[in-house]
């Protein structure tokens, strides 16, 4: 069967349990990027087949109804200053789909694409300019197995950027980072000072999932700790794709309206 990039497609060794997109094709080698998972592969032509699913806008649709279930602000009264966020990601078709979502729940977001491997080095830049209460640094992770020993694609590069956020800001209520993106080293991510990391099962997470984090946090009471559990419910993969530390929200509430 010929392949054609743009094609969606799964895995049958995989038990066709991830759709992913051609990206490149070189001899009998397709390069794979996930949907909706932050993940990149690569396989041999002959174990992939065609995907019918391309529902990613319904499920994103999804995402933010849920998220507007969640969250009962008393528009009566009051008025509501949440917390503003920069977003930065490796993947530029997730980014604008986490903007969407910030922009559908009406969220300050800024977001910027940069490599996962560059964001370290401007990221200070980054928050002199925008000066958020909360970061988010993602993109695409991977966990490696060989001869008995762990590696991670960009972990390290997720740890220093956490590394240089903190030494602009190392309060963790002043700015809350949510760091991370499939199968990432979780513990090492909070160690490093993330409020929030994926993944404590080293499982993938959804493109949306560190947005969801984020708008959590921004529309959630600062004089009040978070629900820690309920936040991290609202993911796609729950407690085995993200983790992290109980903190304040950062939304103003005002009087009168």
């Amino acid at each position: 069967m010929l392949f054609n990039i743009g094609d969606l497609v799964t895995r049958k060794s995989h038990n066709n349990d991830v759709v992913f997109e051609i990206i490149k094709i070189e001899d009998r080698t397709a390069y794979l990027k996930g949907k909706d998972i932050r993940l990149y592969a690569d396989s041999d032509v002959e174990d992939l087949v065609i995907s019918t699913n391309e529902d990613s806008d319904s499920d994103d649709d999804d995402s933010i109804s849920r998220m507007k279930e969640k969250i009962s602000l008393d528009r009566s009264e009051y008025f509501y200053l949440p917390g503003k966020v920069l977003h930065i990601d490796g993947d530029d078709e997730y980014l604008e789909r986490c903007m969407k979502f910030y922009k559908d729940l009406k969220i300050m977001a800024y977001g910027i694409k940069v490599r996962e491997q560059d964001v370290a080095y401007d990221i200070g830049k980054y928050l002199n300019q925008f000066k958020p209460n909360i970061l988010v640094i993602t993109g695409h992770d991977a966990m490696y197995n060989r001869n008995d020993k762990v590696t991670y694609k960009n972990s390290d590069n997720f740890i220093k950027a956490i590394q240089e956020a903190r030494k602009y800001e190392e309060n963790q209520e002043r700015l809350i980072i949510v760091a991370g993106a499939c199968q990432s080293n979780y513990e090492e991510l909070i160690k490093s000072g993330a409020n929030f990391a994926s993944s404590p099962k080293r499982v993938n997470i959804h493109a949306l999932d560190p947005a969801i984090i984020a708008s959590s946090i921004a529309l959630s009471d600062r004089s009040t700790p978070i629900d820690l559990i309920d936040i991290i419910e609202r993911t796609k993969y729950k407690e085995e794709g993200v983790g992290g530390i109980i903190t304040n929200g950062t939304m103003y509430k005002g009087y009168p309206r």
